[in-house]
């Protein structure tokens, strides 16, 4: 995967949707301190009593434990996950259904967490983030999350507590639409993961050494600070060095490595993780296991199906520092939603799909046995499944299959279905948001801070109910980043596809709009989980 030249790639838009003449600054942040919105204040309930309701309740109980996973081929892995399971039990229900969810703490070492229900638009104490929305769930303890889910889509569900979103705590969440427009036969949800807890240490760990910073350790090439001039990993005269990229292999975890610099640990910092499509560098952090339906490649999950029927994938990107280009074999994709919500057809051979994105497809299913491939972007690794209709051998766990290299389709070339594409409306409120920091001292930030878990509302980003509110995501920086909206969706560019997660590539603009129509406090951040707790995230709050 070197080249990308003969391959036919729909990216040119990609980092630059919606691009204009920037604001010179943000609106509305005058010098005294607004009063905010509480996410458990009357607006709140208001919002949440005039969504439509079917009545029905649906109940379930997730206990986060610890639990020794079996990823298949005799590889397990002790980690936390919901239920002993991961990724943890579906849930589904229909639109306008209430989910009430008690999550029962069960975790070691005293540690609080909980559950942040990605991509719904839901009551603003009931979106999982501590200390904004929720006090954390302490250990022995639980906390109901009950709310009406108002649109249909493919979500899923995460802690947001630390970088805990990179254990085994996540699930698929799929609210049906009665009047299900789609026609197909099946339906097969896929959760694309990137996997160290409990093989090659924990995510904790990981991001310890991550944040020492390449300056840190000696490798700083320019020794600048990294603000917003510096970003990605600066490779210096160390390109001819063999940092562990080959040895990522879909089937052996890779050794840990040392900088040959100071001598400090490089078990976890991924060096060399090149990307075009991605503008660059890739990633931050090398994985042992690149993980379908929580299954490696070498022992895979198999969807059984009949040739001739028409599937529908649903397709996770639950990881923590990996895109995914997804093709299946021999097969064309035709995309219908992204992020939940409905787009104008494309028939493409694969998919690039960024940390928190979703995307729906539909693929009629030829004849024979056929690799379902999630290719870490940039990492020389994959995952994979395999989708059986016929006779056939099991793919080799490395298969490439030709649909890799051929059109490739992120979310920038997509359009909004008519039903759902924002009316035209000038924007009340503009924010710039600029990407800021770099590997050398790992200082991710928006707009040169590093958010305070401690003070979350220090800086707002303030908005009205009513508003129609512009984004423009300014990335200053030398690496992507996956930036997602909490409690909305909004339009990439003036007819783009709704969504709540998208790619910012390096040194380019993306803007979006949405209408503040959900009262609360709202984060804003990237969904890299390793940059966002490093600081790269925003409050979003409306004024009371």
């Amino acid at each position: 995967m070197k080249s990308i030249n003969r391959r036919s790639v729909l990216l040119a838009g990609l980092g630059v949707a919606g691009t204009g003449a920037l604001a010179s600054c943000s609106t509305g942040s005058g010098g005294a301190s607004p009063a905010l919105l509480s996410p458990s204040g009357a607006a709140v309930a208001e919002a949440e009593e005039k969504r439509p309701s079917t009545g029905r309740v649906r109940s379930v109980n997730l206990t986060a434990a610890s639990a020794r996973l079996d990823l298949g081929d005799g590889v397990t892995a002790k980690s936390w996950a919901f239920s002993g399971q991961a990724p943890g039990k579906e849930i589904r229900l229909s639109v306008g259904d209430t989910l009430a969810a008690e999550l029962s703490n069960q975790l070691p070492n005293r540690a609080t967490t909980s559950i942040h229900w990605h991509g719904l638009a839901l009551r603003s104490d009931m979106d999982g983030v501590p200390p904004v929305t929720q006090t954390a769930v302490r250990a022995g303890s639980n906390f109901t999350y009950r709310f009406i889910t108002d649109h249909p889509g493919t979500y899923f569900f995460h802690p947001h507590v630390g970088v805990q979103l990179d254990r085994g705590l996540y699930a698929p969440l799929i609210v049906e639409d009665p009047k299900e427009p789609l026609s197909y036969d099946d339906e097969w949800v896929v959760v694309l993961d990137d996997w160290l807890d409990g093989v090659t240490g924990t995510p904790d760990e990981a991001f310890a050494e991550l944040k020492q910073g390449m300056g840190g350790m000696g490798m700083g090439g320019s020794g600048e600070s990294s603000g917003s001039s510096s970003g990605g990993h600066d490779m210096g005269d160390m390109n001819g060095m063999d940092m562990g990229g080959e040895s990522m292999n879909s089937s052996s975890p890779s050794p840990s490595a040392s900088a040959s610099g100071g001598g400090m640990s490089m078990k976890f910092m991924f060096m060399g993780a090149e990307s075009e499509l991605l503008g660059g560098d890739a990633g931050d952090v090398k994985y042992p296991y690149h993980l379908v339906n929580g299954r490696v490649p070498t022992d895979p999950d198999v969807y059984s199906g009949k040739p001739g029927r028409r599937l529908r994938l649903r397709i996770i990107n639950a990881g923590g520092d990996t895109a995914y280009r997804v093709a299946l074999g021999d097969h064309k994709l035709t995309i219908t939603h992204t992020d939940g919500f409905p787009v104008q057809h494309k028939e493409v051979d694969a998919l690039l799909v960024g940390m928190g994105e979703r995307y729906d497809v539909l693929v009629t299913l030829a004849d024979g046995t056929f690799p379902l491939v999630a290719l870490a972007e940039g990492k020389d690794a994959n995952g994979m499944a395999v989708v059986r209709t016929g006779s056939g051998r099991t793919p080799k766990p490395t298969v490439r299959p030709k649909e890799l290299n051929g059109t490739i389709m992120a979310a920038a070339q997509l359009k909004a279905a008519d039903d759902v594409r924002l009316e035209a409306k000038k924007a009340d409120r503009t924010h710039r948001i600029e990407l800021t920091g770099g590997m050398d001292q790992y200082d991710w930030g928006i707009n040169g801070r590093r958010f305070d878990m401690n003070d979350p509302a220090a800086s707002p980003l303030l908005v009205r109910q009513g508003e129609r509110v512009r984004l423009d995501f300014v990335n200053t920086t030398d690496m992507w980043h996956p930036l997602h909206l909490h409690g909305h969706t909004y339009q990439v560019g003036t007819g783009g596809p709704r969504k709540d997660t998208t790619i910012v590539l390096p040194k380019k603009t993306v803007s979006v709009f949405f209408d503040a129509d959900n009262p609360g406090q709202w984060m804003l951040h990237c969904h890299n989980a390793y940059h966002g707790e490093a600081g790269m995230m925003a409050l979003v709050a409306y004024e009371a």
